[in-house]
């Protein structure tokens, strides 16, 4: 642990990660300083609201914040808002001193990179024109709010979740909104056909047009505005916003300068560690060994998610303190478009079975993925019971036969085994 008397840990980018980071610190007894430093000019906050219930106007800023002030006084977390780090002067014992763009310093014995991603950028002609937003951060999320009263027209440029949630919050304000997908389905990255399929058809029946298999030509507007989307085929949408949501760059800057590893994310070992040995990084940044149990030995990969960026903090915490604690969880996911609400649990990449499971109920069901036999992810709409069974068979490293998956008269739970020594070997 960290003696008293140096300059103790500090944490930059002030995300779900970096909060959660600085919470576990102190709930292990960590006592050295903590710093908690974020460049935008917000307390730290809560991001999944931002597509959803911010933008309709049901939660107030407030309501975003993680913490009230006196957590941060008690805690004795210093929270630094408007700085952005430029460069980082690191010794070989991993202290050092962190820059920012106005010349402040911040000495640090202990340093962790909790600085997230950004969105992607679209290259297509008319990207400046006014009114052509993506949804990030706060104040992407106000400026976005602002002019949602005067819009009629709301375009959104890709079928992932985010640009999903948007959608249906704002159809369920009343606009005209309409998806355009490049890609053949619906968040391609993130779950199977039966799931895509679903969601086209459920937004297109809350009156959303939603297109799959398009390609853009460029952004039109006048004065300056955006007033439409171009499509290859010559088709114009209109649109008096134009919301861009096809993914993110993790931000890897900052470690690249400081010459740790970085390959789609800051590269980190099983306990969070960069390949420097001492810089700990976690979420949405941090590229890590794929956690869940049985997972091909050396695939990795980078986890966009609350429970990502809690769960790591833990492990990141454990290291700052001198332990060692693999990060071994199941990844799980939620998106709430419109009356439906997504769960995912596990991963379904590599799959090469599907049971669907539906008991007639509108709007409710479960895709179970299987890969050699074994189960390795779920998803789940408006089944939580479903959710639960099969994050807690994943996490005790058992299976759920797939020949009775099916049926909806027996809970998941009850059909939980462990895997056969074939399924193992899979």
């Amino acid at each position: 642990m960290a003696a008293e008397n140096n300059h103790g840990l500090l944490i930059i980018g002030a995300s779900q990660s970096g909060v959660a980071l600085a919470g576990s610190l102190r709930a292990l007894g960590y006592t050295a300083p903590v710093t908690l430093l974020g460049e935008e000019d917000h307390r730290p906050y809560q991001r999944p609201a931002l597509s959803k219930d911010f933008m309709q106007d049901k939660i107030s800023k407030e309501k975003l914040i993680f913490r009230a002030p006196e957590y941060w006084e008690e805690h004795n977390i210093d929270v630094v808002k408007g700085q952005r780090i430029e460069r980082i002067e690191k010794k070989p014992d991993g202290s050092g001193t962190a820059v920012s763009v106005t010349g402040e310093t911040f000495p640090f014995q202990q340093l962790a990179l909790t600085v997230g991603a950004r969105a992607r950028r679209l290259p297509l002609e008319g990207t400046d024109l006014d009114g052509v937003l993506y949804l990030r951060n706060a104040d992407d999320a106000l400026d976005l709010k602002a002019r949602m009263p005067d819009a009629q027209n709301l375009v959104v440029i890709g079928g992932g979740f985010i640009g999903l949630e948007a959608a249906a919050s704002a159809r369920a304000m009343g606009k005209t909104v309409t998806v355009l997908e490049a890609g053949p389905r619906l968040i391609g990255r993130a779950v199977g056909e039966e799931t895509a399929e679903f969601f086209l058809a459920a937004h297109r029946d809350q009156g959303i047009d939603v297109r799959v298999g398009v390609n853009l030509e460029r952004f039109e507007g006048e004065h300056g505005r955006v007033t439409g989307v171009r499509l290859d085929n010559g088709d114009v949408v209109p649109a008096d916003i134009v919301l861009v949501g096809i993914g993110v760059v993790p931000n890897t800057e900052l470690a690249e300068t400081m010459g740790l590893r970085c390959d789609n994310g800051i590269q980190v070992d099983e306990y969070a560690l960069a390949s420097d040995g001492h810089t700990v990084a976690i979420g949405d940044c941090a590229n890590i060994p794929n956690p869940i149990p049985g997972a091909p030995e050396g695939e990795r990969l980078r986890l966009e998610s609350v429970n990502n960026a809690v769960e790591h903090a833990k492990v990141a915490a454990y290291s700052l303190t001198g332990r060692r604690e693999e990060y071994q969880s199941i990844p799980w996911f939620w998106s709430n478009q419109g009356p439906y609400k997504l769960q995912i649990a596990g991963l379904s990449t590599g799959h090469d079975q599907t049971v669907v499971r539906r008991d007639g109920s509108d709007g409710k069901f479960s895709v179970l993925y299987y890969r050699g036999g074994r189960l390795i992810a779920a998803d789940c709409v408006n089944s939580p019971v479903d959710f639960m069974d099969v994050k807690s068979a994943l996490s005790k490293a058992l299976t759920i036969d797939a020949g009775t998956a099916a049926d909806t008269e027996r809970r998941l739970k009850e059909s939980a085994v462990p895997p056969t020594e074939q399924e193992l070997d899979q």
